[in-house]
């Protein structure tokens, strides 16, 4: 069946333009408040707001937490949506979009295969995935505007065709921009990139998603979300010392680990959320993301207004003001989990190796460490990223560096710096927060995501060497910042990376060990203390953003046939309406399979827009049940083991369909949709999991693949790699339905297994379509 609504939408993009659905600037008659700066003629809707949460709060009878106040505020038809947390699926109209120039790539290309002219809401492109960490920041972003102009001149001529702001290499970390121009208290935003939940530390509902999602979205159609459960995080106590923000999600992150915020939104609330500045709720809300987390907020507060006062939006601030009673929770509204972290008795913590949510104090690390031989000298210190870049952060670890040099020493390790935008940049220089972290050993990269997300051009260590490092940033999964799988990474706090980094190794702790200085005599680190905000205004820096044309019609955008770098997009082929069968396994993975290692990052960031390129690395990372290896299964065609793409290539070359078996918490980590869209490329079209990650399940169920978990989770050690699978049920394939899957084995036997999904009905069409986007086609042509 095809809703009305989307047909009318349809019937009247074709005829007319694009209607921006997101704002209905005549509804706001107390204030007209720009959404932001760069866009002074949308309005946040704060009375839109108001009037769908009266709705839903007479129907459902009861308080409402600040996540379901927000979520249900942006309803398509609040009076008719069926809500149930944790089951049904919501449809939804975001205020915005926000793309980083990785994923924006395939978003833009699968908006242009769209055909609509331009996009329904404000969006914006980031340029920051792509500059390499190796000598500094301006040779840096030199050289990365250099290798990668086809892909920003793509990006800023696809962005002034459609009406997208494009914000230029150098500008700085798309969650740092967000919260400094775009987040605000009540704004429901998209962004394609995990962390967007970033922008909750100013009151927004900000999810990650994958760029078929951001097309939605872009397209003025309804966007769909599994109605979230709600975590409550009670905070009591206060802040001190050497506990930072950051302390708290590392404290949540081992209590909930890499999964136990799946389907859920964090959302933190107590007395103690008062003693954490606005760009520390940040912190915490962009690292919600390695628990799984929909996305993570606090309630609005007097450090939110002081944030919006600071970077020019007072006015957004005294709406938020006026509004306040929607954009907290209701007394009494109820949470389905409740966690209770007393501040005043939060310790500083590290997590890892080679996991976020693998917590410890910081006083008991070094005990550890050499317990489980890991290498306790730090070769590296790195601070900044997406996650702990504010001028708080670097106040807090330019304080620690200050001691430091006061005593004569520097850093025995390795140390970066980076900033988390130009403004930031250019504020820490000003206010020589910059300087002193040169001296006590720093070097300052570009504003961009850099080492956290493998672009850094490492030299210090072999490829296989064992060794440590320390950062602020958010995830440590093997290979993740250096594509070296003896990198012991650990995640902290940036003045705890700071201190640990002038101490030189695991073993020390800043509150209560002592440092030698220069002259002979022991000294110890004062626990840092800095501004949350500069007292003079921020300093802008240069000047980064291009404002899309009023006409963007006649702006040609090019992408060349031989093009390495882009390739424009073939439509996925149609279910053919029959049952799959015999299908072969590619691949049985074995344990952890992140997104890291389904879809690589690092130098393969290179191709994120060329989907044959970027397959080739395709599962390269995951593990092989058969034989312990990475990057190497039996082709059961030819006997031979290779390379999971040239296998997965070899299969579609001869027109054989395949699935992948995969373990718990299938997809965890990155947002990246090439995840699904390289399998659907190569001839995949089943993943089999024991459980999957929300936005990989999302993002599998958009290509037209099929994401089905074990009914019981122990069929997992039924089904081998030289198995043959066949899913039976397709023809009447419906909502709650389970599956068949019939195991061939190669002596003659076989079994049924049942396989569950979480497909709606128009997910469903999806599948049958081939792909979201086919189906969005679909509905074009048939509205016109």
């Amino acid at each position: 069946k095809v809703p009305v609504l989307i047909l009318s939408f349809f019937q009247h993009a074709l005829n007319s333009g694009i209607r921006r659905y997101h704002v209905a600037p005549v509804l706001c008659q107390r204030a007209k408040v720009a959404m932001s700066h760069f866009e002074p003629n949308e309005y946040i809707n704060y009375e839109k707001l108001e009037k769908n949460i009266n709705i839903v709060r007479k129907r459902l009878d009861r308080p409402l937490t600040l996540s379901e106040k927000i979520v249900y505020g942006h309803l398509d038809d609040p009076a008719k949506q069926e809500i149930e947390r944790g089951k049904t699926y919501l449809r939804l109209r975001p205020d915005r979009v926000a793309m980083q120039d990785a994923t924006a790539q395939m978003a833009m290309l699968q908006f242009i295969s769209s055909g609509l002219p331009k996009v329904a809401v404000p969006s914006t492109i980031h340029c920051d995935h792509l500059i390499e960490a190796q000598s500094g920041g301006e040779k840096d972003l030199r050289r990365a505007k250099d290798i990668n102009q086809e892909v920003y001149n793509f990006l800023a001529t696809a962005g002034a065709k459609y009406g997208v702001g494009f914000w230029k290499p150098g500008s700085g970390i798309i969650h740092q921009i967000i919260l400094e121009n775009y987040s605000y208290p009540g704004v429901m935003l998209i962004g394609t990139d995990s962390h967007t939940p970033n922008g909750g530390g100013l009151g927004g509902i900000c999810i990650g998603v994958g760029g078929a999602d951001a097309v939605d979205v872009m397209a003025g159609i309804p966007w769909e979300l599994k109605c979230p459960k709600v975590i409550g995080v009670k905070l009591t106590g206060k802040l001190s010392g050497w506990t930072s923000p950051k302390d708290v999600i590392l404290k949540v992150a081992g209590i909930l680990t890499v999964k136990g915020g799946t389907g859920a939104i964090i959302e933190y609330h107590g007395p103690g959320v008062d003693s954490i500045s606005c760009t520390g709720m940040a912190t915490i809300c962009n690292m919600g993301a390695e628990i799984g987390a929909t996305t993570s907020i606090f309630p609005y507060n007097a450090r939110m207004k002081k944030y919006l006062g600071k970077t020019g939006r007072a006015d957004i601030a005294a709406l938020a003001d006026e509004f306040k009673q929607h954009l907290v929770p209701d007394s009494g509204c109820q949470y389905d989990q409740v966690i209770e972290i007393n501040l005043s008795e939060l310790k500083p913590h590290i997590n890892g190796p080679f996991t976020p949510d693998l917590a410890h104090p910081v006083s008991d690390i070094g005990a550890v460490a050499e317990k489980e031989g890991w290498p306790v000298d730090i070769r590296v210190g790195l601070i900044g990223s997406c996650t702990n870049s504010s001028y708080e952060d670097m106040g807090r670890s330019a304080a620690v560096a200050k001691q430091a040099l006061a005593h004569g020493l520097k850093c025995k390790s390795k140390f970066t710096i980076t900033p988390g935008s130009e403004q930031i940049r250019a504020t820490i220089e000003r206010d020589g927060y910059a300087e002193v972290l040169r001296e006590v050993g720093g070097l300052v990269l570009a504003n961009a995501c850099g080492p956290c997300i493998g672009q850094w051009d490492r030299k210090d260590i072999k490829k296989g060497e064992k060794n440590t490092i320390v950062t602020s940033y958010n995830r440590n999964f093997t290979g993740r910042n250096d594509a070296n799988p003896e990198t012991h990474a650990f995640v902290t706090s940036p003045e705890i990376v700071t201190a640990l980094s002038i101490a030189g190794t695991l073993k020390f702790n800043p509150e209560t060990d002592y440092l030698t200085g220069a002259d002979g005599k022991k000294f110890k680190l004062e626990a840092p203390d800095a501004d949350e905000l500069p007292k003079l205004d921020f300093d802008p820096g240069q000047d980064t953003y291009q404002y899309p044309p009023k006409d963007g019609s006649g702006q040609h955008v090019d992408v060349s046939p031989t093009s390495q770098r882009l390739q424009l997009l073939e439509p996925f082929d149609k279910w053919d309406g029959k049952d799959l069968e015999d299908m072969l396994i590619l691949i049985k993975v074995k344990g952890k399979c992140t997104t890291d290692h389904i879809s690589a990052a690092g130098p393969w960031l290179k191709f994120r827009g060329h989907l044959d390129n970027i397959s080739n690395n395709l599962l390269i990372g995951a593990i092989n049940i058969e034989n312990g290896k990475a990057n190497s299964v039996r082709n059961a065609l030819t006997q031979e083991f290779g390379p999971v793409p040239d296998t997965a290539r070899y299969y579609k070359k001869m027109g054989v369909k395949w699935a992948v078996i995969g373990d718990e918490n299938y997809g965890e980590g990155s947002s990246r949709e090439h995840a699904a869209l390289e399998p659907r490329h190569l001839g995949g079209r089943v993943i089999i999991t024991k459980s999957f990650a929300r936005i990989h399940e999302t993002n599998l169920k958009k290509q037209g693949l099929l994401p089905l978990t074990f009914a019981d989770p122990a069929d997992y050690n039924k089904i081998h790699p030289v198995d043959k699978l066949s899913i039976v049920g397709l023809k009447d394939f419906a909502p709650g339905k389970p599956l068949k899957c019939i195991i061939k084995h190669p002596n003659g036997s076989q079994e049924t297994i049942m396989l569950n999904h979480t497909f709606n009905e128009s997910q469903i069409e999806w599948f049958q379509a081939g792909s979201a986007l086919n189906r969005m086609k679909e509905l074009q042509q048939k509205s016109s």
